[in-house]
């Protein structure tokens, strides 16, 4: 416990994180894949960011994933690992990738996500757990597999012991106690907001109201928030400092006006939160779409949803934004119709800001 409290304190110490980028020649960007290892995969192999051994080959890109990679499905964990990865030989060749915090990212972080009992998938939970205690429960199970010959009855009791399992609070408490030591650091490290190239992605959206915040100060508010959260949940204490952002229904990772508005009720807002953000676009995810370029377009190109239910929770639609030179382009360019278009002409970029 001591060791996990150590980085908490060793993370809001940190030094700041970029979060802004200019002068950047390919950005893909790739929203919700809650737990779908195997979709994920083949975005990365059908925009040529990876080859067959899923090792870097994008050069100087820079890969955008918007957040939500936890809950629903099977294989959030395997998808962590790929990214940490993928992290370490994309700046090795010059490239980056950025992982965004989503509001599944925070259920997780904060342990409120078991009040919520369908958003945690048997096989997540499974792999969350540290090995010994997973090892030991599938002890337990194999007694009560030994004389079942049945597959499907075979499946469906392997699914009620861990669906089971996962209302219990001593093990919610080793899911999410060996959670944060493996990947609460590395998550809390990651942004919420970022810039490239005058083009805002962030999980949910930015309200008007946090428009006229730097980057850095919701990215680090927000990294402070979790932090005191997670302290609170590994110390089974109230956290009882006030809460800006986090949770909040008109924060980054929970924002849907930018989805569901209609344009013509919101059109001025747009344009006020992008020349408060200094930004001419804003790429967001987390509200659902058809994988069509219009439906995926909103405002004049001014915002783009690339949440297309990735997941095959929700459809398996796979596709990715790829922004290059300037131009907007959809993959798979064969699934949705006129795939590409100029950089749209969003409200001039204030001079000096990017």
């Amino acid at each position: 416990m001591a060791f996990l409290l150590f980085a908490l304190v060793a993370v809001l110490l940190s030094a700041e994180t970029q979060d802004v980028w200019t002068d950047v020649e390919k950005i893909i960007a790739v929203g919700d894949l809650h737990g779908d290892y195997d979709n994920f995969v083949q975005i990365l192999r059908g925009t040529r960011t990876v080859d067959s051994d899923l090792h870097w080959t994008a050069g100087q890109t820079h890969l955008v994933q918007t957040g939500d990679i936890m809950d629903r499905g099977p294989d959030a964990k395997k998808i962590f690992d790929l990214l940490i990865k993928l992290e370490k030989e994309a700046e090795a060749a010059g490239g980056m990738v950025h992982v965004l915090l989503g509001n599944h990212e925070e259920m997780n972080l904060t342990n409120i996500v078991f009040r919520y009992p369908d958003y945690i998938s048997a096989d997540q939970f499974r792999s969350f757990l540290p090995e010994a205690y997973k090892k030991k429960q599938e002890g337990h199970l194999q007694k009560m597999l030994r004389d079942v010959h049945n597959d499907s009855q075979w499946g469906a009791i392997f699914s009620t012991f861990w669906n089971k399992l996962k209302n219990d609070r001593d093990a919610q408490r080793e899911y999410f106690t060996n959670f944060y030591e493996q990947y609460g650091t590395w998550l809390l490290k990651q942004n919420a907001v970022i810039k490239i190239n005058g083009i805002i992605f962030v999980h949910g959206g930015i309200a008007e109201k946090y428009s006229t915040w730097k980057i850095e100060d919701i990215n680090n508010r927000l990294r402070r928030e979790l932090s005191d959260l997670a302290m609170a949940a590994l110390k089974s204490e109230p956290q009882d400092r006030p809460l800006v952002i986090a949770y909040n229904t008109d924060g980054p990772l929970w924002y849907r006006d930018l989805a569901n508005v209609p344009e013509e009720d919101m059109k001025e807002e747009v344009d006020r939160i992008l020349a408060n953000l200094g930004a001419r676009v804003m790429v967001i995810a987390h509200t659902p779409r058809v994988p069509t370029r219009k439906e995926m377009e909103r405002f004049g190109g001014k915002v783009w949803i690339i949440d297309t239910g990735i997941s095959f929770i929700y459809g398996g639609r796979l596709s990715a934004l790829i922004i290059e030179n300037g131009e907007f382009k959809v993959w798979p360019e064969n699934s949705f119709g006129k795939d590409s278009g100029p950089s749209p002409q969003g409200s001039p970029l204030p001079k000096g800001k990017m």
